[in-house]
């Protein structure tokens, strides 16, 4: 693909972001059948399964990108710069322009109480975390386990948390589309988990694919270190969540949506981050440090807090609001911090 000129490469990414919308809507009809089946809210299916599927993008430009600066075939300055500025980059527009947009074409979203305590402040937490243990200017392997282990430390919060606070009634309203797709027999939700399974590959496969081509086309304007990651990358990756939240809007599967976007904000650092500094360590760009987490920070804080006042709902206001944050991110970031150390 290297050799291919810019408009076959523009029309292949186009071809694999179909495959993925396609993929995503098929594998939450899935994995929604499946959490009633078992008793598990969507939230829940979204927080974990989901929101970690959809981040294996970002979590495979980690391990790469740390393999082959451990083996001396990568600048560790330029390939820390990339892969954090993806992963960031991939948070703020998720929390951002994302949610806004999920809420916008929804109308009307309300967080319960409970997810706004059990998922979004661990969201907040875990990117101040990135903040303190990058302030120094490297992520060790020590920062790294810190922030491995504390996601390991948070899912198994969510299992053991998941009953105590589930409601039955939570999958009650769902649309009868999603209602046909309930497993009959548990022979039949084997067969729908391994289906989601292959269609989460596809999903990932297809992301994987839009995040080389947009590499390869970058890479030809000569763009580099963490605005390219922050600007093109960031959003490459963010793909897999955004098809998945719009595919459970579209099946009035909220929870889905929600869980996804939120758990993979925590996902990204801690797992990302957190296994890729275990594995050669990164050199932390200034801007990451100085505007684009604390960015996402105080953005994450600012939708707690109007979640909050509003109690638990978010409109179409709201989401404008959110949209527009984004592009203040993008042209600040641009302007402010134009290079990375």
């Amino acid at each position: 693909m290297e050799t291919w000129p810019i408009i076959s490469l523009s029309l292949l990414g186009v071809a694999m972001i179909a495959v993925l919308v396609f993929a995503a809507n098929l594998s939450v009809k899935k994995l929604v059948g499946i959490a009633a089946y078992f008793n598990l809210s969507s939230t829940f299916m979204g927080m974990t399964v989901v929101s970690l599927a959809t981040s294996i993008p970002e979590i495979t430009s980690h391990v790469t990108a740390s393999v082959n600066i451990l083996g001396g075939r990568l600048d560790m300055q330029t390939g820390s710069a990339i892969v954090l500025g993806s992963n960031i980059g991939s948070d703020v527009v998720q929390q951002t322009f994302i949610m806004g947009l999920v809420v916008f074409l929804s109308g009307t979203l309300y967080f319960r109480r409970y997810f706004m305590w059990k998922s979004m402040v661990p969201m907040i937490a875990s990117t101040i975390l990135c903040i303190g243990l990058g302030w120094d200017g490297i992520y060790s392997r020590l920062d790294g386990a810190i922030l491995f282990g504390s996601f390991i430390l948070y899912s198994l919060y969510l299992y053991l948390d998941e009953r105590k606070f589930y409601n039955a009634e939570d999958n009650v309203h769902m649309s009868e589309e999603i209602s046909e797709s309930i497993p009959k027999t548990q022979r039949q939700v084997w067969i729908d988990a391994g289906i989601s399974v292959l269609l989460l590959m596809v999903t990932v496969l297809a992301a994987s694919q839009v995040l080389s081509i947009t590499e390869i086309i970058v890479d030809r304007t000569h763009v580099s270190g963490s605005l390219l990651g922050v600007l093109t990358l960031g959003i490459a990756s963010a793909l897999p969540e955004l098809t998945t939240a719009l595919a459970g809007v579209r099946n009035k599967e909220a929870g889905i949506s929600l869980g996804t976007l939120v758990g993979s904000n925590i996902t990204n650092p801690l797992v990302g981050i957190g296994g890729g500094a275990l594995i050669s360590t990164y050199a932390v760009p200034i801007p990451l440090i100085k505007w684009d987490l604390p960015w996402e920070a105080v953005t994450g804080l600012i939708l707690w807090a109007i979640l909050w006042l509003n109690k638990g709902k978010l409109g179409r206001k709201e989401a404008i609001y959110l949209m527009a944050m984004y592009f203040i991110f993008v042209i600040l970031r641009s302007y402010l911090f134009p290079v990375d150390f």
